[in-house]
């Protein structure tokens, strides 16, 4: 409640739904809520906000334990997601996680076309297996990924509008940094994000991808998609310090820890088919204990 009076949302409605909002994100994204701690109270309610919303789509496509098809899943989605769009343009939403997302895009004055690409890419999923090239892939990551630092962008003040290059560069590495280590998983859905163009590369067909051996050429193939990860990482840094100090150890302990995905990859030897890497406890306490030094003086 403390954040919410910060953050100066008073309406018994709305606090309920950013409430919700934070709940899911609690649940679902420690690492990302781990990383909301180190904001100012009065930003984190709007960060949440927009984890409500991404979560409660991505849910959507890949529970798992849905008995839905793929045409009532995107059936689903549509509906849901024309009523969100509806709700931005209107200024007002009665629905327990959109309520808390129109609130907070009214507030910051956050693009809509961001939400509407996110829901491109959304449907996507549920009918796109795998992408030819990564110009391909960069349009549904776009969409994922990309545009999640472009809404972000705005809550945490940026000095300047150069910030908002670097912000979808970071939103990218993030989502690539998922996909190595998800290879696995992702197969089990019956999706492949690695472009296929990457597999031909090292001479590695999608049937053999499938067999899930961690080949010779299955290591460089990883490789290649790390050293990916860290030049998206490297073009994002001085984007950072665009961003208001009170943001910025909240973005740059998010930044470690999701880009040392990769490092965790590497610490398995590549074993992405049998293994999740993780970002080990203690660096993940270091990292949030290190920027909490940084960012109390703001709390």
């Amino acid at each position: 409640m403390r954040e919410l009076v910060a953050a100066g949302i008073t309406d018994p409605n709305l606090q309920k739904s950013y409430q919700l909002c934070r709940k899911l994100n609690a649940q679902h994204g420690k690492t990302y809520f781990l990383a909301t701690r180190l904001l100012p109270p009065g930003k984190r309610p709007f960060v949440h906000a927009l984890y409500g919303f991404a979560r409660y789509a991505d849910e959507i496509v890949d529970d798992l334990a849905s008995t839905l098809t793929i045409e009532q899943k995107t059936e689903a989605l549509t509906s849901w997601g024309d009523q969100v769009l509806n709700e931005l343009r209107q200024g007002s939403s009665a629905d327990p996680v959109a309520a808390a997302l129109v609130d907070t895009v009214n507030r910051w004055q956050i693009p809509i076309a961001h939400f509407e690409a996110f829901l491109k890419s959304m449907k996507m999923d549920l009918n796109v297996t795998q992408y030819s090239t990564y110009d391909d892939l960069y349009e549904y990551v776009y969409g994922s990924a990309a545009v999640i630092g472009l809404q972000m962008v705005p809550i945490l003040e940026p000095i300047s509008d150069d910030a908002y290059e670097p912000a979808k560069d970071l939103g990218i590495a993030f989502q690539l940094a998922n996909f190595i280590r998800d290879v696995g998983e992702d197969l089990e859905r019956g999706r492949i994000y690695l472009p296929i163009e990457d597999l031909t590369k090292f001479d590695i067909t999608v049937e053999e991808f499938k067999e899930r051996k961690v080949t010779r050429k299955v290591k460089e193939l990883l490789k290649y998609e790390i050293a990916r990860v860290r030049d998206l990482e490297r073009s994002a840094i001085p984007g950072i310090k665009l961003l208001s100090p009170a943001s910025q150890p909240c973005i740059d302990a998010a930044r470690i820890l999701y880009c040392g995905i990769v490092d965790a990859v590497e610490e398995i030897d590549y074993q992405v088919f049998d293994k999740r890497a993780k970002v080990g406890l203690d660096r993940r306490l270091k990292v949030a204990g290190q920027a909490w030094l940084k960012a109390r003086k703001y709390f």
